[in-house]
């Protein structure tokens, strides 16, 4: 029986060329695919629910104790920065929680619209303190004098601003909570003006 002969070529091929093959036309159907740009590469899109879930499990990932103290300090920096422009600008979103309130507003706008004799006790304090220095009786009496009077300029002054605060705040904000407003506003017209934070937003002689 007569037999039909192999090609050599067909005995002796690379199997190794026939197995990268199929790879690559594999390869090639699948690049056609479309993929979801946020997805690896070369694995198929995920649904919404995994990937949902694998950004919680990122965002829930523990940090380190020096991770968490780097982001405590820098949420601080920025929390202090924003106190500190609102200082300057009155911002009520992020000044500090003793100053915040229509209340300590109003308090605050109340004592800068007016004159404090409080507010030149610092002044005033330097200059007695240097005739006080000097040794000459007759300036020395001049100081103590002095100094007596700003005393109980200070304490009157203090005490009919009490009263007249109260009774400001008692009829503009009858349902809110008053307490230590008063206390706020004196310690406030201790200082002088310009250093005075909040910034002062009225002027002197205009009404709150």
């Amino acid at each position: 029986m007569r037999r039909h002969p192999v090609p050599l070529g067909f005995v002796f091929r690379s199997r190794a060329k026939e197995e990268k093959a199929p790879a690559d036309k594999a390869a090639v159907t699948d690049s056609k695919q479309p993929r979801d740009p946020q997805a690896p590469k070369g694995r198929p899109t995920p649904k919404r629910s995994e990937a949902q879930s694998q950004r919680r499990s990122v965002a829930n990932t523990p940090m380190t104790r020096k991770d968490a103290a780097k982001r405590q300090r820098d949420e601080r920096r920025v929390q202090m920065e924003r106190q500190r422009q609102a200082l300057a600008g009155g911002d009520e979103r992020f000044l500090p929680a003793r100053d915040k309130g229509p209340v300590r507003k109003f308090a605050r706008d109340w004592v800068d619209s007016r004159i404090n004799v409080a507010e030149f006790f610092l002044p005033l304090a330097v200059v007695i303190l240097v005739l006080s220095v000097v040794r000459v009786p007759a300036l020395q009496n001049v100081a103590l004098m002095l100094w007596l009077v700003v005393i109980v300029l200070i304490v009157l002054d203090s005490i009919l601003s009490g009263f007249r605060l109260r009774k400001q705040l008692g009829e503009r904000f009858p349902d809110q909570n008053r307490r230590g407003a008063v206390a706020y506003a004196l310690m406030r017209s201790l200082q002088v003006r310009r250093l005075r934070l909040p910034k002062p937003q009225v002027k002197r002689g205009e009404r709150p």
